[in-house]
């Protein structure tokens, strides 16, 4: 209530220090969460309540609120997508760092790459705390390459963060299960490709061609030569991430009719 109170009737020239003061008390009060603590919602009410203030953007206070908030949402990649395009925290280590680590917990390793190094290109501070980071980073991929050349018999190398992300073979021919021959009508990859056989020869037959007509290529994704490092674009949102449903809420409905 005292929280509550100081939020309502506050008239100084610094609101987030009540809201980091509120969050914080919540978080010790109901260290287990639930219910009673609903930090979930206060978290939502700050960011709506302190959004447009663009003298906390540089903040390392606005961006752990927003971090935290992100916990709570179903996808925390749009709302670290969201900060980025709205240049909030970009100048901080923080957001790459914990942005990285969520793409690499997904396997993304080139794309948690990609933020580090924009990151690194910000000189976002603290600059050696982020460049600890993305040492340790590479030496998490570096062990892990290691690993699969490792296990693979031929000893092919993918090269550094590659690993995790298969090539999809469009036009490669699919292993049947069982005695049944099934063709199925997708692309896989890694074991489910069938080997060419290469005594095989394929004669292509002579195709009707109309006069006059058009010529065009068929694109072959497997002879590009090796996937290009996708770059961070800006993006217009209109609002932040919602939240995930929240628990123990009563949908709205007539007040009279129950019993």
């Amino acid at each position: 209530r005292e929280f509550e109170a100081e939020i309502r009737f506050y008239s100084g020239d610094d609101p987030l220090d009540v809201w980091e003061r509120y969050i914080r008390w919540t978080e010790q009060a109901f260290p287990g969460g639930g219910k009673d603590g609903n930090l979930a919602a206060v978290l939502e009410r700050a960011v709506q309540a302190l959004h447009g203030h663009q003298q906390y953007y540089k903040d390392p206070r606005y961006l752990n609120l927003w971090l935290k908030f992100g916990d709570c949402c179903n996808e925390p990649l749009d709302l670290y997508s969201y900060l980025h395009s709205q240049e909030i925290g970009t100048t901080l280590a923080l957001l790459y760092i914990t942005w990285a680590e969520a793409l690499e917990a997904r396997g993304s390793f080139r794309k948690a790459d990609v933020i580090f190094q924009e990151g690194l290109q910000r000189k976002a501070e603290p600059l050696d705390k982020l460049q600890a980071h993305h040492k340790q980073f590479q030496a998490r991929v570096s062990r892990q390459t290691l690993l699969a050349l490792e296990e693979s018999p031929d000893g092919d190398n993918t090269g550094l963060l590659e690993i995790a992300e298969p090539q999809r073979s469009s036009l490669a021919d699919l292993k049947g299960r069982g005695k049944k021959k099934v063709k199925a009508p997708i692309s896989r990859v890694g074991d489910a490709v069938k080997v060419m056989n290469p005594n095989r020869s394929c004669q292509p037959q002579a195709s009707l061609q109309l006069p006059n007509a058009p010529s065009f290529a068929v694109f072959d994704e497997n002879s590009v030569s090796g996937p290009e490092i996708p770059t961070l674009t800006a993006q217009s949102w209109p609002a932040p991430p919602v939240p995930r449903a929240k628990e123990n809420e009563l949908s709205a409905g007539p007040w009279n009719s129950g019993r």
